[in-house]
């Protein structure tokens, strides 16, 4: 059940940001928007595991989230100054924070292993859709050199984020930290 819902909100995400290869091709200030809209909903989540998890290996995840997703943001926000760049919002961002709230208020609605996992699984599918988004819609996309510069120096971060949610859907399901 467990990896049917995971299956089912990957297919999900993947639909919204797939609805990019349908469409027009976003333009740089899109693609601004739809990765910061990803750093703050991870932000958000992240967030929200600090204050229902009692588990350390979650709160070490969502703190990793914080900051790293923090810093993603920064950097992009810095980097779109510098080239003029004002974010826009597309229906792909929209699409992201709506499934957001939603897997939000499921999270909402669950405690203790229940929540960890729910969300280190939501966390492996999430990471996977920006990684492919990124690499089939983004980066290819971007007209900027140095935007597409930036997209694909985030890449090995994100697919850190995607290894360290897979070990720790592992760990939860082993029952904890496994000791």
């Amino acid at each position: 059940m467990k990896k049917l819902v995971s299956t089912v909100l990957g297919m999900a995400m993947v639909c919204a940001l797939g609805s990019l290869a349908h469409a027009q091709a976003p333009t740089d200030p899109q693609i601004v928007g739809i990765v910061q809209t990803a750093n703050r909903i991870d932000i958000e989540m992240a967030r929200l595991a600090l204050k229902k998890t009692t588990d350390p290996q979650v709160k070490d995840f969502a703190n990793e989230m914080i900051s790293d997703h923090t810093a993603l943001e920064k950097s992009v926000n810095d980097l779109a100054a510098k080239l003029g760049v004002k974010e826009e919002t597309s229906s792909t961002a929209q699409q992201l924070k709506q499934q957001a709230l939603q897997e939000r208020r499921k999270l909402n609605t669950l405690k203790g292993k229940s929540f960890d996992r729910e969300y280190a699984s939501h966390e492996v599918a999430y990471h996977q859709t920006v990684i492919d988004a990124a690499t089939k819609t983004l980066i290819p996309d971007a007209q900027n050199a140095q935007l597409k510069s930036a997209l694909q120096g985030a890449a090995p971060v994100l697919q850190g984020h995607m290894q360290h949610a897979q070990q720790l859907v592992q760990s939860l399901q082993g029952g904890g930290s496994g000791f």
